[in-house]
């Protein structure tokens, strides 16, 4: 009897610690980027690390450890490499020259990620220029086998006119792609001009920190939403009310650590969301150890986008899972899990972050309650500052 069962994708992953990235910051990374693999469908098998000043512009990692790792996958049989970070064409040409495997970088894993997720065809739009714009400098990797044909007479003159027919074909399509979205743009643009006069709420933050279950838990809606990293590009717009009080709110995709700039580009449309947005939801995932650079890479992101001086309400979700420990009393050495108060929570250090903090579990509705309350006066208050006409609240 055949078995049908598909053969899950084996990989090691390859990292630096440069001057500008130290170990822990390095390994925080890579479990970023074993959990990007997992989501797309693969197996992290082994780690590879190297300390550089810089990465070496020949092979990222340099010939020594190159070695190594092709020591190890020609002997376990794994069949993709995995760079945490993006290599240039030349460096993914003379690596993949080297291992005669399967070479991909953080970026290149992000955008297949983004092209199994996309639904609608503005998402799918904006994936494939993304991908395209990657794809145009690194074309002639695909052609590396003609360099192997020694005396391979008239192999080489046909491969280098094929790779510029393909350039070209690539640059028209990138440019159809842009002015499509540029049509696009202008869509959004009258449909968000279109809209009642209502406050403009967008849920903001890292990639899979619970955006799409408070979108479902605030809008009684059924947003797609999993434990996966962009389980969700699509923008989703939904009317709210809580009490007297309606407001649109926006669920928008998640940000993450060495985000392709193409893909920011990209998605100027959804990012228009939260840059037109009259306040942000910033939502953490404070059970997560690397929470604190999650929220510097949300700042960093907001800033390029030109929204860092938004209205901004942190909502620190998951504090089920928060690792809020103390000493038992028996033992001053054992740490007991337990679950904080509300009023133990707006005593830490995290709450002084911002002044509008709130504390919840979106899957149990802890303290979804008193979120709800602070995010009903703070919208009333951005309503009465915009509307003032508006007899709505009155």
């Amino acid at each position: 009897m055949i078995d049908y069962t598909p053969i899950t994708e084996t990989a090691v992953l390859v990292g630096l610690i440069t001057s500008g990235q130290n170990e822990a910051t390095l390994n925080e990374t890579l479990d970023e980027l074993e959990f990007l693999f997992e989501t797309a469908g693969g197996t992290a098998v082994k780690r590879f690390i190297q300390k550089l000043d810089k990465p070496d512009p020949r092979t990222f990692v340099g010939s020594g450890k190159l070695n190594e790792i092709n020591s190890y996958i020609k002997a376990s049989g794994v069949g993709t490499v995995v760079f945490d970070d993006e290599l240039s064409p030349s460096q993914l040409r003379n690596i993949e020259r080297e291992l005669e495997c399967k070479v991909i970088d953080r970026t290149a894993l992000i955008l297949d990620i983004f092209a199994s997720r996309a639904r609608t065809a503005t998402a799918r739009t904006q994936v494939e220029l993304a991908q395209l714009q990657y794809t145009l400098p690194r074309l002639s990797r695909m052609w590396t086998h003609l360099e192997k044909q020694r005396g391979g007479i008239g192999m080489r003159g046909p491969g280098e006119k094929e790779i510029e027919t393909d350039r070209r074909i690539i640059r028209d399509k990138i440019s159809l792609l842009k002015e499509k979205l540029k049509d696009i743009d202008k869509q959004k643009i009258t449909q968000r001009s279109g809209r009642e006069k209502l406050v403009r709420v967008a849920l903001i933050g890292y990639t899979n920190v619970g955006k799409s279950t408070l979108m479902n838990l605030l809008s009684k809606s059924e947003v797609f939403a999993e434990n996966k990293l962009f389980a969700t590009l699509d923008t989703t717009v939904r009317k709210v009310v809580i009490d007297n009080l309606p407001f649109l709110l926006t669920d928008t995709v998640g940000f993450i650590r060495k985000l392709p700039h193409n893909l920011v580009d990209s998605f100027k449309s959804t990012l228009d969301e939260v840059r037109e947005a009259d306040l942000l939801l910033h939502v953490v995932d404070i059970s997560h150890p690397g929470f604190e650079h999650q929220i510097e890479v949300v700042h960093e992101t907001l800033s390029e986008i030109g929204a860092a001086d938004k209205p901004l309400m942190m909502i620190f979700n998951k504090v089920d899972a928060y690792n809020f420990t103390e000493p038992e009393p028996d033992n001053l050495t054992t740490p007991a899990k337990i679950i904080p108060t509300l009023e133990e929570l707006q005593n830490t250090w995290i709450a002084k972050l911002n002044h509008h903090a709130q504390f919840i579990s979106a899957t149990k509705k802890l303290h979804y309650d008193e979120f709800k309350a602070a995010l009903y006066q703070t919208i009333r208050e951005l309503h009465l500052k915009r509307y003032p006409h508006n007899k709505l609240l009155y």
